[in-house]
């Protein structure tokens, strides 16, 4: 009687631990449980007790404490430790996977059967870690289970995700008779690895051996004619889908619209996209960012706009979109306005708002969306760090820049090129040759950005011997073949020193053709220098590369103004007229509390204009009174002095800095960003406003940073 009270009893306790398991919501309750079933001896609930913790959450420390509780389970059944494999597998950390391989493998390797195989290398692959995969396989073919068709399958995806492509192949012909998901696993894996010829060709074998492909499989094809930009073969795949009658579901739809975007074909996604009668958000955010990433953010915009729910994939797609269509501001705007919906970016929305905040080079801005970044666990990221310093670089602050660089608890080589490219774009060439020497002593090896980034400084710093050096040095020592952009870092140290001669036999000797930027280097090396001949030979050779090329047609149409043959000059304007081809508008932006304004030259859109004018007469005259004279031998049109005079002093850096001096905070810096390169008589303005004015005045052109301050330029009058 007392026995069989006993064995009731224990059977409600267990019957009732069973229950609070199923109910529970938090690992503290578990963590209770687990108490009662030690002190109940409820030793069989325990696998139950390690499943409730990890379907409750996927955290570290949960499954860190089911794998805690798995351990104190004797001679656990090999059911029950798959069960845990392929849970394991699918979390965000697979490697919880392999420990729990090593456990087994511990207590006895013949507790793995045919079904523990396929979640291990699923865990291999979500972590690319070849030495386990190699291992692994080698104990499935120890065991005997490598004719299984799901462990084959799983092995070509390991060793496809290890980037170990022909080791998949080789596995994949040797399976007797593959299915569809077989055959879309090998297909994926050429895609991954970038050879989409091959998988489109895979996929005319799996046609050709009676495999019926499905919808999954249609959408890693149509990826990869999008991404080799073969319109012709994904127009097939369209013409397959249809005269097969199959459902195109809303991935399909999507698969279709990213590869017709990505070739380029955007009124063909359209043509499907307006023929949906439900554009729901998968098929709208594909279309959005085909938009976006051909530059048509009109036609992104309007497709935003039009959503009805969004996603952070669709904020990010379109703040994306502007940042890489020269639209910054747009991009940032349109960030301000994601946050204050509350939807939370991702790393890769960080990204592209960095990089438009570097575009704008507004230092607040840069400051704050540091800040953000920090809060939100953004700062972890190596890539979120490499480019905080580029965008600190290009808002005029190198020591932000340089300050997140020496925090960075991890560095890789990109972190260093980026940071040398930061010295070398303000001109300070010693401390980028010098980081440059301190990489190597790092052990870092430097790759071909490296060398831009030195060779540059090099360059914008007259270092003629230096970089000579320091290219004679990537070739022999770090054995780097030259690309045209070192090529073209060499032509401009030579041409920016009137070292031409040098710069032409530089020329003649590349093993490649010139290309647009290095006869550009020397075309306005030549027309700085006085070398009329041979800047419009340069002239002549980037035009017959681009012929429409604004900048090529008005330095030629300027040498022929400066020998004032205006029949010439002419003739040249007519034809930028008739081919509709225009030079590029100057423009300049300043940052004053907060916000951004944008002047053009003889800008009067301002709504302080008349305030802006009145202190640009002003400091005119303070600067005369120190000796400035207005030069005006950059104004190459048939006009009279005191016309170019007027001319010269409405350039949109003046109108910037005017603006700075009436509403900036008298402590602060004046942050200028020009699109073109700064002329020599506002470069002489600068400083001496700087002077005069007692003020700090940084303008970012389209080369480099000029810091100016007590009269004098951070380049020493040499750009």
């Amino acid at each position: 009687m007392d026995m069989a009270m006993a064995t009731m009893s224990h059977k409600h306790t267990h019957d009732q631990l069973q229950r609070l398991l199923s109910s529970s919501t938090a690992l503290s309750h578990l963590k209770q449980i687990h108490a009662q079933i030690l002190h109940s001896n409820s030793n069989t609930l325990l696998p139950k007790l390690v499943l409730s913790s990890c379907t409750l959450s996927s955290s570290s420390s949960t499954l860190d404490y089911a794998l805690s509780v798995f351990s104190q389970i004797p001679n656990p059944p090999t059911h029950f430790s798959n069960q845990l494999l392929r849970h394991l597998s699918r979390t965000p950390l697979p490697h919880k996977t392999l420990f729990l391989y090593h456990n087994l493998r511990t207590i006895d390797v013949f507790t793995l059967d045919t079904f523990s195989f396929p979640p291990l290398l699923k865990a291999v692959s979500k972590l690319s870690a070849l030495t386990y995969g190699l291992e692994i396989h080698g104990l499935a073919s120890k065991l005997g289970f490598l004719s299984d068709p799901f462990i084959q399958t799983a092995l070509i995806a390991m060793y496809a995700s290890c980037a170990r492509i022909m080791d998949a192949r080789l596995l994949f012909d040797k399976m007797s008779h593959p299915d569809a998901v077989a055959w879309n696993t090998i297909i994926d894996g050429y895609c991954q690895n970038g050879h989409f010829d091959d998988a489109l060709s895979l996929f005319e074998d799996m046609k050709n051996s009676g495999v019926k492909p499905d919808f999954v499989i249609l959408c890693t094809v149509l990826s990869a004619c999008g991404h080799a930009r073969n319109l012709s073969y994904g127009s097939s795949i369209h013409e397959f889908i249809k005269d097969n009658g199959l459902a195109i579901d809303s991935y399909l739809q999507s698969a279709l619209i990213n590869m017709y975007a990505n070739c380029g074909a955007m009124e063909l996604a359209r043509e499907i996209y307006d023929g949906l009668s439900s554009k729901h958000l998968i098929v709208s955010t594909a279309m959005l960012s085909g938009y976006a990433k051909l530059g048509m953010t009109k036609n992104a915009r309007f497709i935003f706009d039009q959503m009805i729910e969004k996603d952070f994939v669709c904020w990010s797609a379109m703040i994306s979109g502007y940042s890489e269509s020269d639209q910054p501001q747009e991009a940032l705007k349109l960030f301000n306005e994601m946050l204050r919906q509350r939807i939370v970016p991702d790393q890769i929305t960080m990204l592209s708002v960095i990089s438009a905040c570097s575009h704008v080079g507004a230092l607040v801005q840069a400051k704050w969306i540091h800040t953000y970044v920090d809060r939100n666990g953004f700062g972890r990221a190596l890539s979120v760090n490499n480019a905080l310093i580029d965008m600190y670089a290009k808002c005029g602050n190198l020591v932000k820049a340089r300050e997140v660089f020496e925090n960075m608890p991890r560095k890789n080589v990109i972190s260093w090129s980026s940071m040398i490219n930061a010295f070398a774009m303000h001109g300070n060439a010693d401390n980028a040759i010098n980081l440059f020497h301190r990489m190597k002593e790092e052990n870092i090896e430097p790759n071909g950005v490296t060398f831009i980034g030195v060779l540059y400084a090099c360059g914008h710093a007259g270092l003629i011997e230096e970089g000579q050096k320091l290219f004679s040095s990537m070739i022999h020592d770090h054995h780097i073949s030259p690309t045209r952009e070192h090529y073209g870092c060499m032509v401009d140290l030579y041409c920016r020193a009137n070292l031409l001669r040098k710069a032409i036999e530089l020329i003649e000797t590349m093993p490649f053709a010139p290309n647009v930027i290095i006869w550009g280097s020397l075309m306005s090396a030549c027309q700085i220098h006085g070398e009329a001949e041979l800047g419009e030979f340069a002239a002549k050779q980037l035009l017959e590369l681009e012929p429409g090329h604004d900048g090529a047609l008005v330095v030629l149409s300027n040498i022929y103004a400066k020998e004032r043959r205006w029949n010439d000059v002419g003739l040249i304007r007519k034809s930028m007229s008739y081919k509709g081809i225009s030079k590029e508008k100057a423009c300049s932006r300043v940052e004053i509390n907060n916000e951004v304004h944008t002047f053009m030259m003889a800008d009067r859109y301002h709504k302080q204009s008349d305030e802006i004018y009145h202190k640009l007469d002003e400091v005119v005259s303070q600067l005369k009174s120190v000796g400035y004279k207005p030069s005006t031998s950059n104004i190459l049109i048939d006009l009279e002095e005191e016309d170019k005079k007027d001319l010269v002093l409405w350039h949109s850096e003046k109108l910037a800095v005017c603006y700075g001096l009436i509403s900036r905070r008298k402590e602060s810096c004046i942050h200028i960003v020009k699109n073109l390169r700064i002329c020599e008589d506002c470069h002489s303005f600068m400083k001496l406003v700087s002077k005069v004015y007692q003020v700090e005045i940084v303008v970012r052109d389209r080369t480099r940073f000029h810091h100016c301050s007590s009269g004098i330029c951070s380049c020493k009058d040499y750009w």
